[in-house]
């Protein structure tokens, strides 16, 4: 069987800075990937490209079988197969949690209504919000509004999840929420790729790690390997400061 995500000899470049230099990896369904990198290394290029909303210079991007980067692709049907979650949240202000989670349900896929509701507070509830399904964003802290956006991501019921840094833009006492939901979502098999620099997190979660640096994929591996063992100094030294910074060292 194929795997769920193939990423191959990536190139983006902007003007004359190489972003992403002949990226290539994979994902089976139910993986958790953590990107981890140092600032500009190429980490949320790498998921606009497979999402369609960066076009790549080179290379191939499939999903499920389909090459996502074929001229012609339906970009809409790509999306619809691919949940993203930003740093900053992006739910629309004048909408309710719940109005935000159906919008994209009623809009792209066309459920009825009441069906929409339906698929909606059950999102809503897996993330712990059911409560606060008729709150506005401005009522929610930033914790609960990410939850919202994962809610929403998760209505459409993608193949799989992009996350770009989603606890980055929290304050320290809210990370763990959003956290707590990945972990749930990990653990049900959802397939995940997630930028992200919470190193409890990929301890626990992923099922493998990569190291983006310079555009180039330096490194990969379980994390046990590349928190106990890392091939490459750079490597050593950028999980011991994460892991530090994490700890409040």
């Amino acid at each position: 069987m194929s795997r769920l995500l193939e990423v191959e000899d990536v190139v983006k470049s902007f003007g004359s800075n190489v972003v992403l230099d002949g990226v290539t990896f994979g994902m089976d369904r139910g993986d958790t990937t953590i990107l981890i990198g140092p600032s500009g290394s190429g980490k949320s290029t790498l998921l606009r490209c497979i999402n369609r909303l960066t076009e790549l210079d080179s290379g191939t991007i499939t999903l499920d079988g389909v090459e996502v980067t074929a001229p012609g692709a339906d970009v809409n049907a790509i999306r619809r197969d691919i949940g993203m979650v930003f740093q900053h949240f992006n739910l629309f202000a004048h909408l309710t949690a719940l109005e935000n989670v159906t919008l994209g349900l009623r809009r792209v896929k066309e459920v009825p209504k009441a069906e929409a509701v339906e698929r909606g507070r059950a999102e809503l509830e897996q993330v712990g919000l059911i409560e606060q399904a008729d709150q506005y964003p401005a009522e929610l802290s930033g914790g609960q509004q990410q939850r919202v956006g994962i809610a929403r991501a998760l209505a459409m019921d993608p193949k799989l999840m992009l996350f770009d840094e989603p606890t980055s833009a929290l304050d320290p006492e809210l990370i763990g929420e959003v956290l707590e939901v990945m972990d749930d979502l990990a653990a049900r098999g959802m397939t995940m790729l997630v930028v992200s620099h919470e190193m409890g997190f990929a301890r626990s979660a992923a099922t493998e790690m990569l190291v983006l640096d310079g555009g180039v994929i330096v490194e990969s591996g379980p994390p046990a390997q590349l928190f106990e063992a890392p091939e490459h100094e750079r490597t050593r030294r950028f999980l011991s400061r994460l892991t530090e910074m994490e700890a409040g060292g």
